[in-house]
């Protein structure tokens, strides 16, 4: 590193205590952003971040409307010549249902062996306090940030961050920048320091089926009607080939094939496919052929069923025709891959498969485009040699199998690359009950933050 770190380092060992009870208190506001209960909560977060960014020497700190849960600005600009990158996080946590698995109350923050425990531990209320906690750190010990910072915090990312792009539509201005750091990741497997370099985007879609105006005797008018249900499982049956492979005409035209480098990368990941298998349950583990499970997981496209529904479920039986079927489908997607040019495809898809006999419709749910940095870009080489320095091992490079659409936000809105810095551990148990953060990657996540500051001051250029 280019920077003796030791008084911001004394600083942060100085005030673990008071960080932790700092930590604690903006963990027991119960931010949940998709209950409407809780939206004098997700203000109060909200202020509280604001109160933060304040008190530590932040400037232009606004507490910005969006029609929905607010979203927290502040910025400082001062660092001459040097980059300026945008920060982003979400102060608002997921419900806690089911409670009764908790073993700790979610809003009751506390320490047990080497982790905190409470919603929001991880995801993310944990790491955007190690943002706020390292811009404090340089303030009050050097006076200055040694790299211009805007801080883009929001409230609803947890019940679909539905204004979040038509806000940093109307603050383009506020996004100038060199690149952005979204900490909203972990790390790998066993804890191996890893930074995420692509996520997949989503395609979320409906099938209706309908048939009869209600439902029908199977006896009576079996064989002289078209069975709604029948006629689902026909539709779906051809969206997938039997090995896997999506067919759906076009549906790979776009997509960006991995290089080799980015192979090679990920065939460092050290997976153990049969204790992966053991731990799911299944019997054999199954995907497009020609590529491996962790390619499969992270960097090729899919189509999931996710739910099917139609006709009689209950106990004993029922000889229906019923009147309706139904079916939810996702499509994770790769580089390149348009979630609206992927829903026409598979619209017209479903046209072609879709029996004499019945209607059938499609409704687009919601969509996000993928993102992936460069492995070599000089922000991400840049960050991986922080973490180095902090956790005494180089990170893995990983594609992560889920979306965080704010990183294609940031990349069509801003045009900012985007570096996935994320510090919670990969058992973090994140969205459900006794979600947790290991205080040693708080800790690390915290003085490799510091270091990143310093280490892109001098990085020239930094939007390679």
């Amino acid at each position: 590193m280019t920077d003796d770190h030791g008084d911001l380092d004394t600083y942060l060992e100085r005030t673990a205590a008071k960080r932790l009870d700092d930590y604690f208190a903006f963990l027991r506001i119960p931010s949940i952003s998709a209950l409407t209960e809780h939206e004098d909560d997700v203000r109060a977060a909200a202020r509280f971040v604001a109160d933060h960014l304040r008190e530590s020497g932040i400037e232009n700190v606004e507490v910005s409307e969006t029609g929905g849960h607010p979203v927290v600005y502040g910025d400082w600009l001062h660092a001459a010549d040097a980059p300026t990158v945008v920060v982003y996080g979400h102060y608002d946590v997921q419900p806690v249902d089911p409670l009764e698995l908790w073993l700790r109350p979610p809003f009751e923050p506390s320490v047990e062996g080497d982790r905190v425990y409470a919603r929001g531990a991880a995801d993310d209320k944990g790491q955007i306090h190690l943002h706020l906690w390292a811009a404090r750190a340089w303030l009050a010990v050097r006076g200055h940030l040694p790299v211009n910072v805007r801080y883009v915090f929001e409230g609803e990312e947890e019940s679909g961050s539905v204004n979040l792009d038509r806000w940093l539509e109307a603050n383009v201005h506020r996004l100038r920048g060199d690149l952005a750091v979204i900490s909203d990741t972990s790390f790998f497997e066993g804890n191996l320091p890893a930074i995420t370099v692509g996520l997949r985007g989503l395609m979320y879609a409906q099938i209706d089926v309908t048939g009869p105006k209600l439902d029908l005797h199977s006896g009576s008018y079996g064989g002289a009607v078209q069975n709604p249900a029948n006629a689902l499982v026909q539709i779906l049956g051809g969206l997938k080939a039997p090995d896997g492979r999506v067919e759906i005409p076009g549906f790979y035209d776009d997509v960006a094939e991995l290089t080799p480098q980015e192979r090679t990368h990920l065939a460092r990941i050290p997976f153990d496919e049969d204790a992966f298998r053991v731990g799911i349950g299944v019997p054999a583990l199954f995907g497009e052929p020609g590529y491996t499970v962790t390619e499969r997981r992270g960097a090729r496209p899919t189509l999931d069923i996710n739910g099917i529904w139609g006709g009689f479920q209950g106990e004993g039986s029922k000889t229906i025709i019923p009147s309706s079927a139904h079916a939810k489908i996702s499509c994770r997607l790769v580089p390149n891959q348009e979630p609206d040019v992927i829903f026409e495809r598979l619209r017209e898809r479903v046209s072609e498969l879709a029996p004499p006999g019945v209607n059938v419709s499609l409704r687009l749910h919601s969509g996000g485009r993928p993102s992936v940095t460069p492995i070599d870009h000089p922000a991400t080489q840049t960050a991986a040699r922080c973490v180095l320095e902090v956790f005494g091992q180089e990170p893995l490079y990983v594609r992560s199998g889920g979306s965080i659409p704010v990183a294609a936000s940031f990349e069509s809105i801003a045009g900012l690359p985007v570096v996935l810095l994320g510090f919670a551990n990969p058992d973090d148990q994140a969205h459900a009950p006794n979600e947790n953060m290991r205080l040693d990657n708080y800790e690390g996540g915290l003085r490799t933050i510091v270091r990143y500051w310093s280490a892109l001051a001098v990085l020239r250029p930094v939007a390679a």
